[in-house]
């Protein structure tokens, strides 16, 4: 089935060509180094790309990148900022509150500059063969032979480099990838970018701002992204999950791809072969399933922090935080929903459960701090209760707004829950002192808040 070519135009006036396919919540991938909407057609005829797969679960959003394909070809930038506003358009274009980002190999730099300059439109980031950094200790006598390869005899050049990162591919493969590149771009394009990736570029300094769940997976014999760049792309980013698989191929619609798909529908929240009708989230609104106590956690200071430490070892401090907390929330039954940069939001079935949660984590922190008082961790905990709004895999509506009001209330080390948390768990031994009615930012009425003694 054919689907439709549509545009959409970049901040700079470059039209950037895309296509849709698939059901139910986006994941927008970037492109390969270059790419061919129409002709991506006749590839797949010989071999199934991972995007077809992953169609049948997700809505898939391909585009050609700025200079390749069927995109505006006569464009002098193809430097990474500007590729990431080739994202930028089709998700403006879309009116996307939010995507799943699929990012790989030489345009994995301009997803991570997209994702750290509109990380309210991330929600989740998957990374295979990808890079922050190109470090190919040895390899630069190589990338710049391959570049000056296409530059002065393109189609050589594109038939070495598929040699290069499709070792022992069969011959029917590496003949039709390789007339796909030379019709993609013009061998200057083609040179520029992988120039531009392989040696002018690193967007580290992003990493940090990252906060949304990631996925890194890497193939451990990748030829052409080095093990390693994944391995530190992983231990950079604040919340990523890190999946080494085996196998030499770069391209991720070749070697183990069921292991690649299978993978990747787990971080969803999938299994593999479910379909989109008994394995998509919902993708309205709709009320929780029940009373729910909404907790959340929010660092005192953590720009201070940063600014004292630097952001690799405030990262640290960041990282022993949400192991604090979520091992408090596997031993009393609460569920992470997601982090907010500086804390976790969670939600528990039982106000009990909840404050005995909140009781822990402070406890702990107490104790790190006693040990590391350099490095002391100061946290807020707001308790509120009602019936949410669930979508997707998140929590919405008044009652959440008003936890997150209240945590806003405490003081570092302390914990502040809304009168029905507290009325909900009476009898239960807990002790409080009651801090009076308080307005909230943006309600009507006041609310009475308590403070837990923990300490007690």
């Amino acid at each position: 089935m054919r689907h439709p070519i549509q545009f959409a135009h970049t901040s700079d006036g470059v039209l950037i060509a895309f296509r849709q396919t698939g059901q139910g919540p986006p994941v927008l991938g970037t492109p390969a180094w270059v790419s061919h909407l129409e002709l991506d057609l006749q590839l797949r005829r010989l071999f199934p790309s991972l995007y077809d797969e992953l169609s049948t679960h997700r809505t898939v959003i391909e585009f050609d990148g700025r200079g390749t394909g069927l995109s505006d070809r006569d464009v002098s930038d193809v430097s990474a900022p500007a590729r990431a506003r080739d994202i930028e358009a089709v998700v403006d274009h879309l009116g996307l509150e939010s995507v799943t980002l699929f990012i790989w190999s030489l345009n994995s730099p301009a997803g991570i500059i997209y994702a750290a300059t509109h990380p309210e439109r991330v929600s989740r980031l998957i990374c295979y063969a990808a890079f922050a950094r190109y470090t190919a200790p040895g390899r630069e006598p190589l990338g710049r032979a391959f570049v000056d390869l296409i530059r002065a005899e393109w189609g050589l050049g594109s038939r070495t480099i598929v040699d290069f990162i499709a070792p022992g591919a069969a011959k029917e493969t590496t003949d039709a990838v390789s007339a796909y590149q030379k019709e993609a771009a013009s061998p200057e394009t083609a040179a520029a970018i992988m120039e531009e990736s392989l040696f002018r570029i690193d967007v580290r300094e992003h990493l940090p701002r990252l906060t949304m769940p990631a996925l890194v997976v890497h193939r451990r014999d990748d030829p052409a992204v080095p093990f390693d760049c994944g391995r530190e792309l992983a231990a950079l980013l604040p919340h990523a999950q890190f999946v080494p698989l085996t196998g030499d191929q770069h391209l991720p619609w070749q070697g183990d791809t069921a292991a690649l798909l299978a993978t990747i529908l787990t971080f969803l929240g999938e299994e593999a072969g479910k379909s989109q009708a008994t394995a998509a989230p919902r993708a309205t609104a709709e009320p929780a399933a029940a009373l729910q106590i909404i907790f959340f956690s929010d660092m005192s200071g953590s720009t201070a922090l940063t600014s004292r430490l630097g952001d690799a070892a405030a990262q640290e401090v960041l990282r022993v935080h949400d192991a604090i907390v979520r091992d408090a929330l596997r031993h009393h039954g609460g569920a992470e929903i997601k982090h907010t940069g500086d804390g976790i939001m969670a939600a528990f079935p039982s106000a009990s459960g909840a404050m005995e949660c909140a009781i822990a984590v402070q406890r702990a922190l107490a104790a790190h701090n006693e040990r590391h008082r350099d490095e002391a961790i100061r946290v807020r905990i707001g308790l509120n209760a009602g019936e949410p709004l669930a979508e997707g895999e998140d929590l919405f509506g008044s009652a959440v707004q008003a936890a997150a009001r209240i945590t806003e209330r405490a003081r570092p080390g302390q914990i502040l829950v809304a009168d029905v948390v507290r009325q909900l768990a009476a009898g239960k031994g807990f002790a409080f002192s009651n801090r009076g009615r308080v307005a909230l930012k943006g309600f009507p009425h006041r609310f009475r808040l308590h403070e837990v003694r923990w300490a007690e």
